[in-house]
């Protein structure tokens, strides 16, 4: 199933998750015109350089490198766990920080600069509405 066809109908859970005009999700980012440094959403100004009106508003990439975790075994009341809350550099500039899936809860089993991918699945939750949501997290880049 596509990464389009996983998250159909269901709203993005955060302002910087996008979906293009095909259904494919993506993560929005600006990178400076003028220094080149990239941001996760999109802004006017940098944040490095305080050039104002040079950002252009760009895809982030979809894959990245574990920069640091922890395994979480207690947070609020329904939401599982243990759970593994990572930090990730992406590929081409950014950072986000998201749960690791398809990943045992072991910290030996957990790899600092592992390589990983970025994933789009339907959050899990719904508002009061009846909105459900779609949200980013990362697997493995090895896996499928």
């Amino acid at each position: 199933m596509s990464a389009a066809a996983d998250v159909a109908g269901l709203k993005p859970a955060v302002s910087f998750l996008k979906t293009a005009e095909n259904g494919a999700p993506y993560l929005a980012g600006s990178k400076c015109k003028k220094c080149g440094e990239v941001f996760v959403g999109t802004r006017d100004t940098c944040a490095k350089c305080f050039t104002r009106g040079q950002m252009d508003h760009i895809h982030l990439a979809d894959t990245g490198r574990l920069y640091n975790f922890t395994v979480v075994h207690r947070n609020f009341p329904g939401v599982p766990v243990p759970f593994i809350s990572v930090i990730v550099d992406l590929d081409g500039g950014g950072t986000l920080k998201g749960n690791l899936l398809d990943v045992e809860p072991d910290p030996a089993k957990i790899k600092f600069d592992m390589p990983v991918k970025v994933v789009y699945r339907n959050a899990g939750r719904k508002d009061k509405e009846g909105n459900g949501y779609f949200a980013y997290f990362f697997t493995p880049a090895n896996k499928n």
